[in-house]
């Protein structure tokens, strides 16, 4: 029963992600062809929430479930992994039409093209995870 606020703010989440159309694929399309404003801002208003929780957490306002401080580990800084990652991120998205947060919401949605999503985010954490050592940086 700790654990059902977590649940709700999935839950809620999910909601928001859905009725803002942030599940669409033709909104990803629109946004990919400079066409509509729609999903930059929804992804502006999530950089500026983040920035907000992000200091939240360096202040030591908001702990973890076992009431520890969190602490951001530093990133490296690194310019060929940033535009690496970033290509693949967003080539994946953009073939695919879905970004990674919202997979679990479109399989409440439709089934088979959601486990496709879900298998190749997997997939492609997997390539990821055996391939880190050696890519830069």
């Amino acid at each position: 029963m700790k654990n059902i606020k977590f649940l709700l703010l999935g839950i809620f989440f999910a909601i928001v992600l859905s009725k803002s159309e942030a599940i669409s694929w033709y909104r990803f399309y629109e946004m990919f062809k400079f066409q509509s404003f729609h999903m930059f801002g929804i992804i502006g208003g999530a950089v500026v929430i983040s920035m907000v929780f992000m200091q939240l957490f360096k202040s030591g306002k908001i702990k973890d479930i076992n009431g520890n401080k969190i602490v951001p580990k530093p990133k490296k800084k690194g310019f060929v992994s940033t535009i690496l990652g970033g290509t693949f991120f967003g080539l994946g998205w953009g073939i695919s039409g879905a970004c990674a947060a919202p997979i679990f919401v479109i399989l409440g949605f439709k089934l088979i093209p959601a486990l496709i999503l879900l298998v190749g985010a997997l997939l492609g954490a997997f390539i990821y995870g055996l391939l880190s050592k050696k890519l830069p940086n």
